[in-house]
């Protein structure tokens, strides 16, 4: 049984099927993320937030396009004053898809490009089609990445190779991008979608608040220096001991051995 929730875009849309939300982005051709496209993401992310029925969430632009940026046409016509009052906004869009409490992939054919880029640096683990191209170009257009780019992939490819990448504004393809660490598995053509929802399938019958905690921990972790990612983990360890899940893993394992729990995700 799948059903469809709708955004305040008819652009974006969440389709849950089988305990795995789709954030589908649909806005022909290359799904430019205009800014009704980012606010409706923000809200795409809050649904699937607090759906109970979502265990994992896919996030795709269809067969031909993740999202090949933002919509330059638009933002070319936006003053410096503009863009400090948006700039903040399209974070905030995007961080709240960062913040998923579930787990994320985003399912990559063609272009992920600029915003389109950014937007799956939000997810926890990227599949991308062996012809996919991925990249950061705002330097081509005399400005810098403003949804993350500059921050979430020095964060995962590190350094140096994010500032190769910003820097030049050159694409990689699939097969690069899996090399540095930006996506984490290729697949053929026309198949990331499929090899998406296998990926988080995984998860979907696992304990769903000691993901959330481990996700939380890893995430908020990184922000700061180890003994504050330690406290972190500290709190969150001890948290998911209030939970049935809990309960529910160490009984089993002690009665009849590893893997053999079915949680319930509470």
């Amino acid at each position: 049984m799948s059903r469809t929730v709708e955004t305040r875009s008819e652009f974006v849309r969440v389709e849950i099927e089988a305990s795995i939300a789709t954030v589908r982005i649909d806005r022909p051709k290359m799904n430019p993320l205009s800014i009704e496209v980012q606010d409706a993401l923000g809200e795409a992310a809050g649904i699937v937030a607090s759906e109970d029925e979502v265990a994992a969430v896919v996030l795709y632009g269809g067969e031909k396009v993740f999202a090949a940026g933002a919509d330059i046409k638009e933002m070319q016509r936006m003053s410096y004053t503009d863009m400090v009052q948006r700039a903040p906004l399209i974070q905030a869009a995007f961080s709240a898809v960062a913040r998923i409490p579930k787990p994320t992939v985003a399912a990559i054919e063609g272009y992920a490009l600029g915003a389109g880029n950014e937007l799956a640096l939000c997810c926890d683990f990227r599949v991308a089609a062996s012809d996919a191209r991925l990249g950061q170009p705002e330097i081509l257009l005399g400005v810098i990445p403003g949804a993350g780019g500059t921050q979430r992939l020095a964060r995962l490819v590190g350094v140096t190779r994010a500032k190769d990448l910003v820097f030049s504004g050159r694409m990689v393809d699939a097969a690069e991008a899996a090399e540095i660490g930006l996506v984490d598995e290729v697949c053929e053509p026309g198949a990331a979608y499929a090899t998406a929802r296998e990926l988080v399938q995984r998860y979907v019958h696992g304990p769903a608040f000691a993901l959330r905690a481990a996700k939380e921990a890893i995430d908020r972790g990184l922000d700061g220096d180890l003994e504050t990612g330690l406290a972190i983990e500290a709190m969150q360890f001890a948290g998911v001991f209030a939970t049935k899940d809990r309960e529910i893993g160490m009984t089993s394992f002690v009665k009849e051995g590893p893997r053999k729990a079915t949680f319930e995700g509470r």
